[in-house]
């Protein structure tokens, strides 16, 4: 079956940059789930939590359509790190990865017409920071990039050049597994429309 059309239950433009390079038609709606903290389950655990929480919020509004959610931790020593909330925040989290390797967990669930079960799956990468000048933190924070995104940095843009390394796969810590996303799109029947969907913006 050609997979048409998704609904994002996002507000990302990087994953919908990357749903969109796949040739679908995807349809924006953000889903109103909070993303609460949560001590008693790991950096993976909650990521993984946050995107069922998101699938099932969308789903309830979009019973007909396949719903992707995603959600994105930063994991440094079982700590997670989410958004920022404000540039010192930033600015904390950026010095605590300075110069050591964290992990990186995207979990993304997807909620199938007529389905009340998800599919959930997650992927997990290794980033290594070069070592952070102060100059360096503050020059970042100042650009404004690190406030939306896991970790207080974004590896697709400015912050490309504090990473030294990473282990496993790029698209992960951009915030979409897309390789592991197509193949499970595969084993649920599902193949992706052979010309690339031009969007009416």
């Amino acid at each position: 079956m050609i997979l048409e059309r998704v609904v994002l239950a996002s507000a990302s433009p990087r994953r919908l940059e990357l749903l969109r390079a796949l040739g679908l038609d995807v349809r924006v709606e953000p889903s109103g789930y909070g993303e609460p903290a949560d001590p008693t389950r790991s950096p993976l655990e909650l990521a993984v939590m946050h995107a069922a929480a998101k699938a099932r919020d969308v789903q309830a509004r979009f019973p007909s359509d396949l719903v992707v959610a995603a959600d994105t931790v930063v994991d440094r020593d079982s700590v997670a790190l989410g958004k920022p909330a404000d540039a010192a925040d930033a600015a904390r989290m950026l010095r605590e990865l300075s110069g050591r390797d964290h992990r990186v967990h995207t979990a993304f669930a997807l909620a199938l017409p007529g389905k009340d079960a998800l599919v959930e799956e997650s992927a997990t990468t290794r980033v290594t920071f070069y070592t952070l000048s102060e100059e360096e933190i503050g020059a970042y924070v100042a650009t404004g990039e690190p406030m939306d995104k896991a970790g207080a940095y974004g590896i697709q843009g400015r912050a490309a050049s504090l990473v030294a390394s990473i282990d496993g796969d790029f698209y992960t810590v951009m915030g979409f597994p897309l390789g592991r996303f197509v193949r499970a799109l595969r084993r649920l029947g599902f193949a992706l429309p052979t010309a690339k969907h031009q969007p009416n913006e």
